[in-house]
């Protein structure tokens, strides 16, 4: 497992922000990849070369703690995450005044 600071450090060697989802994450480092690619980077060699090889090992070490993080399903935390209309009919139910349908 990663030290805080190699977490830190890779978040910032992927320009992650404080929260992200495995989406943003891999977003990001393909959108790095692209623009330090050796092939199309148009910074010198040797310096894409290692900024490829330090986005690459960061995206393995925040994959890594992503893959170890437990993700809770406890009833109260997934409550957490409803969306509107959900929290809505969780609160109201399915009265007719505020169904969609209503005329």
């Amino acid at each position: 497992m990663a030290t805080y600071k190699e977490l830190i450090a890779a978040k910032a060697v992927l320009e992650l922000p404080d929260r992200a989802s495995l989406r943003e994450i891999r977003t990001s480092y393909i959108s790095l990849l692209k623009r330090w690619h050796p092939d199309t980077c148009t910074e010198g060699k040797e310096k894409c070369s290692e900024m490829t090889q330090r986005i690459v090992s960061a995206y393995r070490t925040v994959c890594a703690y992503c893959e170890a993080y437990e993700y809770s399903f406890d009833d109260q935390e997934l409550r957490r995450h409803l969306s509107n209309e959900e929290w809505w009919l969780e609160k109201f139910g399915e009265d007719p005044l505020w169904s969609k349908n209503h005329k």
